[in-house]
């Protein structure tokens, strides 16, 4: 056991950029690509990847002197928002971590060929949004077949919703072939701003507000261009935090930039993931039928091409932080959430359809909620990270602890206790 878990935990440890050429190429070969093909679509795809995590990190480098200026501000809370990173490291600590690939691999193969479901998820990187939930009843109930059973159970749901969402997706982003298996977000971080959506529906007036980059950009030309739009907005947010010249217009520039090579990164991902999608469809028409079909399951990260998206990620971070400041009983300075807006913001402009006004509501909506329950969750998401060897010194929490399905652990775990 310990070799396998060793086995994995090397892969994991390589990061998405090294496991994505691997397992593109494995699928590549699979589906009866020609081996240099399947080399080259591989390759693409983790430069796609590693374009994506440059340009994230570009963004996030863009936005520190404004999250600086509002950390300093939002001093004295009680629980420390740590980020994904450290959640998903712990997680791996699970004794059961080792099996959790290979066994949702399986499962995940059978379904497929049993029809059930027409996702093929190869986001093995995202696996840890699987394990956390398993690790956290693991940790709290010490059951390794709880805590196995919960990881499998939610692996296998990240396929259904898969399907569910693939045509919105596909139709949304242009992303021909591929869905989005990141559970994280699209069991719980779509359905959010889908319901945001209709109660904006159901208001008079509100609901006719249609703002999007398309309609901007008709209207008053160059100006409506993405890059300045980006630069307008970094402007603006340096002036809101107070940032001298030096720091805006870096600030604002790095904005512009994400704006225009997000999309180009996306667009090299895609040119390795196109062929893989037209090979897996013929493979399994092959063997089940004209009928058959199937979408690659991916990271969330897919979707960040779209401009709206990254429009909405920068509009909302000062509001969240705002809001972190101003509404009662919230215990932690949103630093980790942060991170993860970039990729909340997908959802919320897919399942707004690219109206910013929308998007932007349902994000911050999103994250207020996630305040509270994060929050709620943070003694036993500070028991299960303890317990897997991550150094506190007091409570802590971060974004993936506030869905439905961790809260309900944790619930259970206070009925029981």
């Amino acid at each position: 056991m310990d070799t396998v878990f060793n086995i994995f935990k090397t892969i994991t440890d390589m990061g998405a950029t090294a496991i994505l050429p691997i397992i593109i190429t494995v699928l590549g070969l699979v589906f009866r690509m020609k081996i240099g093909n399947a080399i080259k679509s591989g390759l693409l795809v983790g430069v796609g990847f590693l374009g994506l995590t440059l340009v994230v990190n570009l963004l996030n480098s863009s936005l520190k002197p404004a999250v600086d200026y509002y950390a300093k501000i939002g001093s004295g809370f009680t629980i420390a928002d740590i980020g994904w990173p450290a959640v998903g490291a712990a997680s791996w600590v699970a004794p059961f971590a080792a099996l959790a690939i290979p066994l949702g691999l399986i499962i995940n193969l059978a379904l497929v060929r049993l029809r059930w479901t027409k996702t093929l998820n190869v986001d093995i990187w995202n696996y840890m949004h699987f394990l956390i939930p398993g690790a956290l009843a693991y940790f709290l109930f010490h059951s390794f077949w709880l805590g196995l059973i919960i990881t499998l159970v939610t692996s296998v749901i990240a396929l259904f919703i898969g399907d569910l969402i693939a045509k919105r997706w596909q139709d949304y982003f242009g992303l021909e072939g591929t869905t989005c298996t990141t559970i994280i977000y699209t069991a719980w971080g779509y359905p959010v701003p889908w319901l945001v959506n209709k109660v904006i529906d159901l208001i008079p007036g509100v609901n006719k507000w249609n703002i999007s980059l398309d309609k901007i950009n008709k209207k008053i030309g160059v100006l409506g261009e993405p890059v300045i739009i980006g630069f307008i907005v970094g402007v603006i947010l340096g002036l809101i935090t107070k940032r001298p010249v030096t720091e805006i217009v870096p600030m604002a520039i790095g904005i512009a930039g994400v704006m225009v090579l997000m999309p180009k990164v996306v667009a090299v991902m895609m040119d390795g993931l196109s062929p893989i999608g037209k090979s897996a469809k013929n493979f399994m028409i092959k063997r089940m039928g004209k009928d058959a079909d199937l979408n690659i399951g991916m990271d969330i990260s897919l979707g960040l091409g779209d401009p709206a998206t990254i429009t909405t990620t920068v509009v909302s971070i000062p509001l969240v932080m705002l809001f972190a400041l101003i509404l009662p009983g919230v215990h932690f300075f949103p630093i980790g959430l942060l991170m993860s807006i970039t990729y909340i913001s997908v959802m919320s402009t897919m399942a707004s359809k690219g109206n910013l006004f929308r998007s932007i509501v349902s994000t911050v909506v999103f994250c207020i909620i996630t305040f509270y329950l994060a929050g709620y969750v943070a003694p036993g998401a500070t028991q299960m990270l303890t317990s897997a060897g991550v150094k506190l010194d007091g409570l802590a929490t971060d974004v993936t602890f506030s869905t439905p399905w961790n809260l309900l652990i944790y619930w259970i775990d206070t009925l029981l206790n």
